[in-house]
């Protein structure tokens, strides 16, 4: 899992390319409070090698939680900026800094 943060000079924006290998997954979205975890805004796309990629573009000098949606199951980036508790998840959220 990698995320990988481009930062625009001409607009506060931060392009971050989400990444997770997953190489026997049919389907594979990223989802958080950028697109109001609706898994049909950001899919991601399968790369011969397995992994799963997408670009999002996102307001600088924010905070996201978000999630990975593999085949139905949540899962966290490993590669986070860090982990917030979400009482609605009941769970543990990544979270992108940009």
């Amino acid at each position: 899992m990698a995320i990988k943060k481009q930062y625009l000079k001409s607009k506060p924006i931060c392009k971050v390319t989400f990444s997770i290998e997953a190489e026997e997954a049919k389907k594979v979205s990223v989802v958080g409070g950028f697109n109001e975890w609706n898994a049909k805004k950001a899919p991601l796309k399968k790369l011969k090698n397995g992994t799963f990629k997408g670009t999002i573009d996102l307001d600088k000098d924010n905070s996201y939680e978000f999630k990975y949606i593999v085949d139905g199951a949540y899962v966290n980036d490993n590669a986070a900026d860090a982990y917030a508790w979400n009482d609605y998840a009941g769970a543990e959220n990544s979270i992108v800094t940009v």
